[in-house]
């Protein structure tokens, strides 16, 4: 049967291998950040770390400030710990910024516009509101500032990514933005002066929950430039053990290379999960000839069957009132082991959903 051993050791690194006695903040900052575009999506990539989790739990600690919601890499949003915010938005996100101008002309976004729009903001959220996307919007338009097309969300995005803005709790099925400060006081922030001490702390942070992995899968998921990836390298060397796949060269933390082996087993992993969306080569476990059934162009990566740390397809899910059918897209026929596996992991993911697994 084949078996991907790096892709075994990433599913350990990233507290997916065994439910891990760990809260969804210390899951968040073990890995650095999770992917949460997909934000169902993003709240089983938490809860499949966690211990016996479900979907309420996690959002009452997303809700309770133990993480937070929004856009500290590669200009997408992500769930990152409290004490990690301001830090990676510093570190990462001028680059992002300034690779927007362009788009921020098309969209006649200035600085006299983003200056108007944080001054609206700082004023009708300011004494712990909590302000839906379109209320945000009605803000913006009752100044005469256009959100017309998609000025809106831009205006949303560069404001949160100044720290500013992030999101707040969920309201039914409507996102809310709040003041970063005033829901998260800078006095919890960690304790990170400079650039060097912050690309150190990525760099040991993406090694540990990801490795082994190379630095141009540590540029990729951070989006800071091939140099600065690498003085992130140079600087926690020390702490980390070289894997050599062939020609590549692989790095993750020596303290998590002295563990045991993870045991292979199967796991249903979301949309955008850190298994895939955190390396720029997935060929160590997505075939590359079945690599466009998962990620097949216009931004989406889809939810993925994983067996013995390789993918073997994607998955989709079905809601009814008490039940959820979960609906496999194998990429070969599955034998009768990776059909019990895939069903005992089905029936962990209606559990976090505290439904009932719908028969076959």
């Amino acid at each position: 049967m084949t078996v991907s051993l790096i892709g075994l050791q990433r599913l350990s690194r990233l507290l997916v291998t065994d439910e891990q006695p760990v809260r969804p903040q210390e899951a968040a900052a073990h890995i650095g950040l999770i992917q949460a575009q997909d934000y169902l999506g993003a709240l089983w990539a938490v809860g499949l770390r966690l211990q016996g989790s479900t979907e309420k739990h996690v959002e009452q600690s997303l809700a309770s400030r133990q993480f937070i919601r929004t856009w500290p890499a590669r200009g997408t949003l992500h769930f990152v710990a409290a004490a990690d915010v301001r830090w990676m938005l510093a570190l990462l996100t001028p680059r992002v910024l300034s690779g927007s101008a362009g788009r921020f002309r098309r969209l006649e976004l200035d600085e006299a516009v983003f200056a108007r729009s944080r001054d609206v903001f700082i004023d009708g959220l300011q004494g712990g509101k909590i302000v839906s996307r379109e209320e945000m919007y009605r803000l913006l338009e009752n100044q005469r500032i256009s959100t017309a097309g998609q000025r809106g969300i831009h205006i949303l995005w560069r404001l949160a990514q100044e720290g500013l803005l992030c999101f707040g709790p969920r309201q039914g099925k409507q996102h809310t933005f709040v003041l970063l400060d005033e829901w998260l006081p800078p006095a919890g922030a960690a304790a990170i002066q400079t650039r060097d001490e912050a690309l150190a702390e990525l760099a040991m942070r993406y090694f540990s929950g990801h490795g082994p992995a190379s630095l141009q899968d540590f540029a990729w998921w951070s989006g800071l430039s091939l140099g600065e990836a690498k003085t992130g390298l140079e600087l926690v060397k020390p702490g980390l053990q070289l894997y050599k796949n062939g020609e590549q060269l692989l790095w993750m933390s020596a303290s998590s290379a002295a563990a045991g082996e993870p045991v292979p087993s199967a796991y249903l992993l979301p949309p955008f999960d850190e298994f895939l969306v955190g390396y720029k080569d997935r060929s160590a476990v997505l075939d590359p000839l079945k690599a466009k059934q998962i990620n097949a162009g216009g931004g989406m990566l889809n939810a993925v069957n994983v067996f013995n740390g390789l993918v073997l397809g994607s998955w989709k899910r079905t809601l009814q009132k008490e039940t959820v059918r979960v609906i496999p897209a194998w990429f070969s026929p599955p034998d009768k082991i990776q059909t019990q596996a895939f069903r005992a992991a089905a029936q962990r993911y209606a559990a976090f959903l505290n439904l009932s697994l719908a028969p076959d």
